[in-house]
């Protein structure tokens, strides 16, 4: 049976493609000639379905796609008028009352379907030579991660430093390197090398691939031991970016696990390291790690404490006009946080900035950051009633409030907002209070 070949337009033209020329104009082989045949035992023949799925190929032959559902065939047939589909898409077709061509539009003479073989042996010849090869190279890839794991177990100094470097390079470029460092122990031989006597030489490598890797219960247990967090802590503080990235990232992995305990990350050194990631103005990569892991401690009491003594109230509020959508929710989650405490409160109030950031953020940005900025303001006006709500509806917190009021917001948050502006009227004579309710300066 033969097949056609795709013209310029995508369709078919109608030129017979065999298996010789597909093989010479380079479908199959490389075009120069040469026919690789993958021959497979009848009992483990390669099935079609479970190769196309498996195999993740950027491009892949136009002539292999049924031109109904743009996904590769595997059981072509041809119509009389010479276009070929996937059985079971031109069968739909049929059934829902079409007689024509869906690529041409002819009107059918004939709807016997035929099925095309060469194309069927030509489909599958390519996959399977795709898919044996794709198997080879993980073999390859998983014999190369044991080796170095291997190495890696007796090596010292610079040998070590080497090992951990040539491992990272192979995790991080193939998924099923990740999954055999895992099952062959790695994680456990790459854990042990992390100590207080640990280089950070060592450490940062050890902790990039670490971070790479699914983590079980057990080995997030055995990470969390005080000298490899206070490790991490160090590296957080004194290595390069893209190590300082890594213990964010791992630590937040951390403090997710059920048996954390919120001492580990109750560190000065910890939150000053995170908040200095959270500020770096030339190197932004670092900022989004460092606030996810600000997030993830300060439901933590003795955090939200250290985090006010340490400044960090005013240098988030400062920061909050440079971040993106999902780093001002987490600032704004940090903040609200720290709402909880007395001492938080009194902070933002004593931020110049706290007021001005955080009315700039209503119906701005989304609807959590407006969720987390009114929290914010109904605690500082709650807390200082007559200078923090004078100041908030002169910057327009009035107008903005009303907007949410009549959005389509969750019905709390409107509730919120009510009482906010219910608060922030008290200081105002009814006539004076309406005027500041004016929408003019908010949509300007």
């Amino acid at each position: 049976m033969p097949m056609f070949q795709p013209s310029k337009n995508g369709g078919f033209d109608g030129h017979i493609l065999d298996l010789h020329t597909a093989v010479k104009d380079g479908v199959l082989g490389g075009g120069d000639g040469k026919f690789l045949v993958v021959v497979t035992d009848e009992k483990k023949k390669l099935d079609l379905k479970e190769m196309i799925s498996e195999l993740e190929l950027p491009e892949i032959p136009s002539v292999f796609i049924c031109p109904i559902s743009l996904e590769p065939m595997q059981d072509p047939v041809t119509l009389c008028t010479g276009q070929t589909y996937e059985r079971s898409n031109i069968l739909k077709w049929f059934n829902i009352g079409h007689c024509t061509c869906p690529t041409t539009m002819q009107e059918l003479w004939d709807d016997l379907v035929t099925p095309n073989k060469t194309l069927h042996q030509l489909i599958y010849t390519w996959f399977s030579q795709k898919y044996v090869l794709m198997k080879k190279r993980s073999e390859d890839v998983q014999g190369r991660a044991i080796e170095i794991l291997g190495t890696l177990r007796k090596a010292k100094g610079k040998a070590k430093v080497h090992a951990l470097s040539e491992l990272k390079q192979v995790v991080m470029a193939h998924a099923i390197a990740k999954k055999t460092v895992v099952d062959e122990g790695g994680v456990f031989v790459i854990s042990s090398l992390l100590s207080p006597f640990t280089s950070h030489a060592v450490g940062s490598e050890a902790i990039a691939i670490l971070v790479n890797l699914e983590l079980d219960s057990d080995s997030k247990a055995g990470l969390m031991q005080p000298a490899r967090v206070s490790l991490m802590v160090d590296m957080l503080n004194d290595g390069s970016i893209e190590t300082k990235i890594n213990c964010a990232r791992l630590i937040g992995r951390l403090v997710e696990e059920k048996g954390f305990r919120a001492e580990l990350v109750s560190s000065h050194s910890l939150l000053v390291g995170l908040m200095r990631l959270v500020k770096d103005r030339r190197r932004r990569n670092g900022v989004s790690p460092a606030l996810t892991l600000l997030k993830s401690v300060s439901v933590h009491k003795q955090v939200r404490n250290l985090l006010v003594r340490i400044g960090a109230v005013p240098q988030l509020v400062d920061v909050l006009p440079c971040l993106d959508v999902e780093c001002l929710e987490s600032a704004l989650f940090v903040l609200d946080s720290l709402c909880l405490e007395s001492e938080g409160r009194i902070a933002l109030k004593d931020s110049v900035n706290t007021i001005p950031h955080t009315v700039r953020l209503l119906m701005k940005v989304s609807e959590k950051c407006t969720n987390y900025a009114i929290s914010i303001l109904w605690s500082v006006c709650k807390l200082a009633s007559e200078e923090c709500s004078s100041l908030a509806v002169e910057v327009g917190l009035a107008a903005k409030l009303l907007l949410v009021i009549q959005s389509g917001c969750d019905p709390a948050l409107k509730q919120r907002s009510a009482e906010l502006l219910k608060l922030c009227s008290l200081h105002y004579s009814d006539s004076m209070f309406i005027s500041k309710c004016k929408l003019t300066r908010t949509i300007q």
